[in-house]
């Protein structure tokens, strides 16, 4: 067809595009380019119509947002991983306009459909399944098969229930009250987890892209290297500080690994790293993104709407486990330097961070503000409007950082395209939501694994650690905690873990599969930009974030870690244990603390670096005794080795 043209993809581009599927999109001409960005436009300004305006009824904006999303996901993206991504299929454009009139149906007849509510016709019931139906297909292209199998299992759990056993038993429901509960009522496809999506997630998506169109992102790899460039193992930090940095606005652990990993990894590589540690620094750094509020992967917001939490007291909350993790990887950047006798980058090559703060330091504003906003008070969306504004302002008030007044603009088609996977994954777990709440499965769930653990709750942490990195594997972020926090986190609740607590639990064990094997996605890029081994880049991003399979043992034992029924004076020694206890895990894992150390005092240093993360004085004496006497022990004889 016109829309499309040959042109030529980089090989790193394609091994990206395979591990990332969301970011398959299929190739179009100018012309053709130009008709997707017109018609995505279009799609960003009634969203900020509808923000802004507070007067499109809720039921509209939902069926309007999923059918932007779904119809626009079979135009971008191929059937298939091979399919050929410079055609564009007749029945790729005959399964947009049919979800399309789904949608258009459900728009124009909402009020009916309110009055008539459990009464539903046999054309309500038969738009219903299609809409289903192509919201699981188009899925499946955008986010992959994972969710898509646990949805229809859920499903057909619906159907089936009756012939179930044990605590899966229930009474079973027809087809025709199945689909008329996902599609039509508010519990299902168009549930919370899209009316999220449609307002609080597409605005901060959008915030995110104009942050981009004004180099904010090129600026925090500039800071970075200015703050921590010249250090021991400098690119490894930078690679951690600027991964931070981005990740308070990146929705993705991938995206993440490939922005700032094309820069930092070959920088690492060039200082004497092996390929398969630098892919695993930035991997594990970039994952930690997904942690950082205020946006967490976009997850923030429906943690927030789920646990009944106010949103800025979330970020605080969360900024606990985030700091934490970043100091664990931190920590064994350093001592794996140390190790390797790598240093850092001469000084001269480095931006100077006086001269870098004052001519581009105005680039943090919108950062700065936005979180200002929403620790004052103001609504997440009018927090995030206004962060749009001011995105769009900062550039010009230094002549060096202006850019073009329309190039910033096209910020809007790209958050429109970015939010096409969000929305697939929030209307797909919606499915199993919807399955959830008319079956009332997680109950069932949490009491079965309960009365196998029994009483333990340090069992039922593990029950719930290993099913939440198991679904999280190869899903995104806002997918990952739809799924996880619906499944796993009822068996926390169930063993007594404050419910905040449980969801966050269950939500990092889920972002920590994109770094574990054998789906460690965001490991798969990062070793493809370094040309390493994937597997040994997973297995050593694992190693690097021990912090992530550690502090939310942390805080579920004790939840006043996180000032969940305590405060940040109460939660002050425990994050400082912590950190010390994580300074023994790291030299163990890497085996180095202030010289080299055998396997008895790199096992040590572990067990000493675990009794200091368990909650309780006792504990925290013994492993800081442990820790402190491997220190000083390292200490003398290094001196004694260079004396000698």
């Amino acid at each position: 067809m016109a829309l499309f043209k040959k042109k030529q993809i980089p090989p790193e581009e394609i091994k990206l595009d395979e591990i990332d599927r969301e970011s398959k999109y299929k190739i179009f001409s100018p012309r053709g380019e130009m008709v997707i960005k017109v018609i995505l436009t279009c799609w960003a300004l009634f969203q900020l119509y509808a923000s802004i305006s507070n007067k499109v009824p809720l039921q509209i904006l939902r069926y309007t947002h999923l059918g932007m999303a779904i119809s626009m996901a079979y135009i971008l993206y191929p059937a298939t991983k091979h399919a050929d991504r410079h055609k564009l299929p007749w029945y790729d454009v005959m399964l947009a306009g049919l979800f399309l009139c789904v949608a258009g149906y459900f728009i124009v007849n909402y009020k009916p459909l309110q009055f008539r509510a459990g009464m539903y016709n046999l054309t309500d019931t038969v738009m219903a399944g299609i809409g289903i139906a192509l919201v699981l297909l188009a899925c499946w292209r955008v986010v992959g098969p994972p969710i898509v199998i646990i949805a229809s299992c859920f499903f057909l759990y619906g159907m089936l229930g009756k012939y179930m056993g044990g605590f899966l038993l229930h009474r079973g429901f027809s087809l025709k009250r199945i689909i008329t509960h996902l599609f039509i009522t508010t519990e299902g496809v168009i549930g919370n987890p899209l009316g999220v999506c449609s307002t609080y997630i597409f605005l901060f998506i959008l915030f995110g892209a104009f942050l981009e169109k004004t180099g904010i992102g090129q600026f925090f790899i500039d800071l970075a290297n200015a703050l921590a460039g010249w250090a021991a193992g400098g690119p490894a930090k930078v690679a951690v500080l600027s991964s931070a940095l981005q990740g308070t606005v990146s929705g993705s652990s991938v995206s993440n690994t490939v922005s700032t990993g094309s820069f930092t990894i070959p920088m690492m590589k060039s200082l004497g790293y092996e390929p398969e540690f630098a892919g695993a620094v930035e991997a594990a750094a970039s994952t930690g993104g997904q942690i950082m509020p205020p946006v967490m992967g976009s997850a923030a917001f429906l943690i927030s709407e789920t646990c009944n939490v106010p949103y800025r007291q979330l970020m605080i909350i969360a900024l606990i486990p985030a700091v934490l993790y970043f100091t664990g990887i931190w920590i064994s950047v350093h001592l794996e330097a140390k190790r390797l006798g790598l240093k850092g980058l001469p000084r001269e090559k480095l931006p100077k961070l006086i001269p870098l703060m004052r001519d581009k330091g105005h680039l943090l504003l919108p950062l700065v503000g936005i979180i200002w906003l929403m620790l004052s008070g103001y609504t997440i969306n009018r927090a995030a409007l206004l962060g749009c504004l001011i995105c769009i302002i900062v550039p010009y008030l230094r002549k060096g950082t202006r850019v073009p007044f329309l190039q910033i603009f096209t910020a809007l088609p790209q958050a429109a395209r970015s939010v096409i996977s969000v929305a697939t994954a929030c209307s797909t777990a919606g499915i199993i939501i919807g399955m959830v709440t008319l079956t009332g499965l997680g109950q069932r769930i949490g009491m079965g694994i309960f009365d196998l653990v029994g009483n333990s709750v340090f069992l039922a942490l593990v029950c719930a650690m290993f099913t939440s990195l198991i679904l999280g594997m190869g899903v995104s972020t806002t997918s990952n905690y739809l799924i996880t926090s619906t499944i796993a986190a009822p068996i926390l609740i169930k063993a007594g873990i404050p419910l905040l607590a449980s969801h966050m639990f269950c939500f990092y064990f889920g972002i920590v599969a994109d770094i574990t094997p054998p789906v460690a996605l965001a490991a798969y890029a990062g070793s493809a930009i370094a040309k390493g081994n994937a597997f040994k880049t997973g297995v050593n991003a694992t190693k690097l974030a021990i912090a992530a399979f550690l502090i939310p043992y942390m805080f579920a034992l004790n939840p006043k870690m996180i000032m969940i029924g305590g405060t940040f004076l109460e939660a002050l020694p425990m994050i400082l244990t912590a950190v010390f206890g994580l300074i023994g895990i790291g030299g163990g894992f890497i085996g180095y603390l202030n010289g080299p150390l055998s396997m008895p005092l790199r096992l040590l240093c572990v067990a000493g670096g675990l009794c200091m993360v368990i909650p309780g004085t006792l504990t925290d004496l013994i492993g800081a005794a442990v820790v402190l006497g491997v220190i000083v022990l390292t200490h003398f004889m290094s001196k004694n080795k260079a004396a000698a």
